[in-house]
């Protein structure tokens, strides 16, 4: 059954690429989420994605209080292809016809594979674009809120486990030095956290060196004596194996779609394991970008939007706790609530 509003599938008459557009919910509002160009076995499985994000999307924007619905954009490229520079422009163009297709049900931002300079130019077609560079009046790297907004869950889960919220001296393990992790690994620096860092590129060992941080490889890092696991690079790092190898108290960090299964998440709470969904602790960039670009907020009332994490965190453990489920399963109903809420006001 598909649980989708719409979904656009199109070979895109300039870049000769396949496109989906996949639009989950608008019962809260417009829907939007990234355009994500990424390597796939078939154009189906990128269309899989599509769909699982954009319902992660929906989930995001409905825990974080936003009037917004979910939604995600994927070009899906062949195994091993590269996106040719040449061609780019037309497969952002390809991209831009199709959003401005809906007329203004979906708005698309970035995502793996694509930046801020992409968004200006889909911006030449279009109006329905956040995360433009900020020379151009946009809102411009989200990576820099994405990350602040996962300090504000880790001092929530925290303050969980050892009564405060000061990170000084607790013992983070981050997996993936990209853009975001990059960004946490310095702000968890200036806070006095113990840090432990891992890369698949192992030039970002520089990175661990100026910060004074240890370096593990992706393997070893997963069993690390620590306080907090910290997923910031691709997903799909929980699998239940993994799960029953953790020596950490609490799992919480931005990358998408940590849970390989439902399985590993129900396991994580057996052991007493805190995790928190990745929608709720990597919301920061995106509520950054739509509050100050599609709801004119300024940078004092984007950036307490951003910080509200911690506070929606922790009520997202208290409820849990309350009900004996995961803090997956209590965010699931707390956007159920307000989808439900939002469909009844309308008659």
């Amino acid at each position: 059954m598909l649980d989708h509003e719409q979904v656009l599938i199109r070979r895109g008459p300039r870049s000769g690429l396949p496109m989906i557009l996949a639009v989950h919910s608008t019962a809260l509002g417009p829907a939007a989420g990234g355009l994500r160009l990424w390597n796939y076995p078939d154009w189906r499985d990128g269309l899989a994605d599509a769909l699982r994000l954009s319902a992660a999307m929906t989930l995001k924007f409905a825990v974080a209080g936003l009037d917004s619905g979910g939604g995600k954009t994927v070009v899906a490229l062949p195994q091993g292809a590269r996106p040719d520079p040449a061609r780019r422009r037309d497969l952002l163009y390809d991209v831009a016809d199709m959003i401005d297709s809906l007329g203004g049900v979906y708005a698309a931002g970035p995502d793996v594979g694509t930046g801020p300079a992409d968004m200006a130019v889909i911006g030449e077609v279009t109006a329905h674009v956040f995360c433009r560079p900020e020379s151009l009046g946009g809102s411009g790297d989200s990576s820099p809120h994405t990350a602040r907004g996962t300090v504000a869950a880790l001092r929530a889960v925290t303050r969980r486990l050892y009564g405060d919220g000061d990170l000084k001296g607790r013992r983070m393990a981050v997996i993936g030095l990209g853009h975001v992790g990059e960004h946490l690994c310095r702000l968890l620096a200036a806070e006095g956290a113990d840090l432990t860092v891992t890369d698949i590129d192992p030039a970002k060992t520089r990175i661990a060196a100026e910060l004074g941080a240890a370096w593990r490889s992706p393997e070893e890092i997963i069993s690390a004596e620590v306080d907090v696991l910290v997923p910031a690079a691709l997903g799909g790092v929980l699998t239940t194996g993994v799960v029953r190898d953790l020596r950490c108290r609490a799992v919480v960090g931005p990358a998408n779609n940590q849970l390989d299964t439902d399985e590993a998440g129900e396991l994580l709470r057996e052991r007493g394991v805190i995790w928190v969904p990745d929608y709720v602790v990597s919301a920061g960039g995106v509520i950054n970008a739509i509050t100050t670009e599609l709801y004119d907020f300024d940078a004092g009332q984007a950036l307490a939007r951003v910080n509200a994490i911690e506070r929606t965190v922790a009520d997202l453990l208290e409820a849990a706790e309350a009900l004996g489920v995961t803090p997956a399963r209590a965010a699931q109903e707390t956007a159920r609530r307000r989808i439900r809420a939002a469909m009844a006001s309308r008659g």
